[in-house]
């Protein structure tokens, strides 16, 4: 169920679990090292990613009872390209201003 939760497989994945997750540890990185930000935003946003696809497929090997065929080496490249696709688009929205550190969303007054 967790891997299901972080994998970029379903629609609402991302705007739900995985950009806020990377996001809170961005934010959390950036607090003490604020030009982190945008390399812990991705950091974390592209390990959620890899974390779901790994654990989706180990967990379903299980409920299939497919437990004897351990992920192979050609799934991991897989499972880091989707990732890979995905992270440029987090880059995109970085690299935009769409997504920033939080402070920057409170402007001082």
């Amino acid at each position: 169920m967790i891997g299901f939760l972080l994998s970029p497989l379903s629609w609402w994945n991302d705007l739900f679990v995985n950009v806020p997750v990377a996001l809170a540890l961005a934010w959390l990185v950036s607090w003490f090292w604020p030009r982190a930000f945008a390399a812990s935003f991705v950091a974390a946003y592209w390990l959620t990613n890899v974390a779901g696809l790994v654990l989706l497929q180990k967990g379903a090997r299980e409920l299939l009872g497919d437990a004897a065929n351990p992920y192979s080496r050609k799934e991991l490249w897989k499972d880091l390209a989707v990732s890979l696709l995905y992270t440029l688009v987090i880059v995109v929205l970085v690299k935009l201003g769409a997504l920033q550190p939080l402070p920057n969303y409170f402007p001082d007054r």
